[in-house]
């Protein structure tokens, strides 16, 4: 797509002819859309050209375009030469095959695809008549995923841009399902909430709070045991103590894959509580559900047919572009009283129809089942199960080769793709060892090669390897563990 200086690297404006009112003529955008598609193809073919994390410094995209936006209409050629020139190296790849930083979000190419075609078709499903296809392919992709992560049929799916969404839309339902008019008055007269949750789990949860005016004195953070999963007997005396209390105890949240450990709670025995207690049961299966796909992995969601809503990213790690988020729930009814606020004039009389917009904070709807369904038909359920299999396959081999490194330490379990780990030499304390491991985390991000992430359990700084992209193979996660140990060596012979 060239490198050739243009309009906003140089300050002058290419010449163009006058163009009349509408769109661009559609010869030419068939030729850039064939220049595009292939470049695109070739991005995907080697996308380890790029240093993994971008090198670039704050606020130099910014200074690298115009200040204010062009007055007269500029050649795409120009608008492609910039994306080069100016965007591509401030892009984080996570299409990189050495991103092993955060819970992957690959872009498969079926999933980009179905995006291209969503965004030329470019409807607004908020209302099954602004597009019946979008509506209705909406339940049916959706109704597939519930069937290969074996949730009852009673649980029915919608799709929201991201489990952030997903779980806002899970409190809100479980606040209506108090049967008080929190919706109608908001919180004055009536009982303060009390939300339950591990803490390890997202920060979702409780920016959900936030929003709904819950607050965050509402959220209760359970500690939880060795293996990081939530303690259900301090659930059960918070719950306790919260009701002697004047508090309306309403929702617990139980995460299948939590952010740090990808430990799984005991979804279960939180279910018993919840449903002791009349208390919403929200599942967070955002990363940890994809595995659930798997027949030796299906106990991940045990329990989670008891749950009143669960949310699974296809985003994370069924290599669906982001962003879309699935939210399941046998109660679907209770949903729909929460948000449905229908002015005249979107009422449309179309009979026993579902309209979307009743189900969630936003009106308009992107046609994202339209990527979801392109991944699951391209893939097929065995091809999915197969990149999942060897994607946990490999973190089993990483956490082995942490395991038997005299310098090296596992900080949690590895029920999933992600090890937690950190560098632990003999002779350093802990505030030498957590500078040592942020060190060497600034050498392996800055060289490039590969990006990872770290978290904080029980005060220790703690290293992350997070392997999910479909391109990630044997040969990517070996190199990252051997930048690992190169930048150890490197630190540990230069004097402190």
């Amino acid at each position: 797509m060239g490198t050739h200086h243009t309009a906003a690297s140089t300050g002058k404006r290419a010449a163009m002819p006058d163009n009349p009112p509408g769109d661009i003529p559609g010869e030419e955008f068939r030729r850039y859309g064939h220049e595009i598609v292939d470049w695109i193809a070739e991005y995907l073919q080697h996308p380890e050209d790029y240093p993994v994390l971008s090198q670039v410094t704050p606020g130099e995209i910014a200074r690298a375009l115009p200040d204010g936006p062009p007055a007269d209409p500029e050649p795409l050629s120009d608008v492609l030469a910039d994306f080069e020139r100016v965007i591509m190296p401030g892009i984080t790849h996570w299409n990189h095959p050495g991103f092993m930083a955060y819970f992957g979000v690959t872009g498969s190419a079926p999933g980009i695809l179905g995006e291209l075609l969503a965004a030329a078709l470019n409807v607004n499903g908020m209302l099954w008549r602004t597009s019946p296809a979008a509506s209705e392919l909406e339940a049916v992709s959706l109704d597939w995923l519930r069937q290969l992560l074996g949730l009852p049929p009673s649980f029915e799916g919608i799709i929201y841009d991201t489990a952030s969404i997903s779980t806002l839309v899970a409190v809100a339902a479980a606040r209506e399902a108090t049967g008080l008019p929190y919706r109608e008055q908001g919180s004055a007269g009536l009982p303060p909430l009390s939300l339950y949750c591990s803490e390890h789990a997202h920060s979702s949860v409780e920016k959900g709070a936030i929003t709904l005016g819950i607050g965050q004195q509402g959220v209760r953070a359970i500690p939880v045991d060795e293996a990081f999963r939530m303690d259900v007997g301090v659930l059960r005396e918070a719950i306790d103590k919260d009701r002697a209390a004047g508090r309306l105890p309403f929702c617990v949240v139980a995460t299948a894959g939590t952010t740090s450990t990808t430990s799984v709670d005991p979804i279960p025995a939180i279910a018993e509580v919840a449903a002791e207690n009349n208390l919403w049961l929200h599942v967070d299966a955002a990363y940890g559900g994809a595995a659930a796909i798997l027949p030796e992995k299906r106990w991940i969601l045990e329990g989670a047919e008891r749950a009143d809503s669960l949310v699974m990213n296809p985003h994370k790690w069924l290599f669906t572009p982001i962003d879309l988020s699935a939210f399941f729930s046998p109660r679907l009814d209770t949903v729909h009283a929460a948000f449905s606020l229908v002015p005249e004039y979107l009422r449309t009389g179309d009979g026993e129809v579902r309209n979307y917009m009743d189900y969630g904070p936003q009106l308009g709807r992107r046609f994202r089942a339209l990527k979801l369904w392109f991944v699951l038909r391209a893939f097929g359920a065995d091809g999915l199960r197969s990149r999942i299999r060897d994607h946990i396959r490999l973190a089993g081999d990483f956490a082995a080769w942490v395991d038997a490194a005299p310098d090296w330490e596992r900080l949690a379990p590895v029920p999933l793709s992600v090890v937690c780990f950190r560098a632990a030499p003999a002779r350093m304390n802990e505030e030498a060892l957590n500078a040592l491991n942020q060190r060497i985390l600034d050498r392996v991000n800055q060289a490039g090669r590969v990006f990872l992430s770290h978290t904080r359990l029980r005060g220790m700084l703690t290293l992350r390897v997070a392997i999910g992209n479909i391109r990630s193979d044997r040969a990517y996660v070996r190199l990252a563990w051997e930048e690992l140990v190169a930048a150890l060596a490197a630190e540990l012979s230069v004097p402190v």
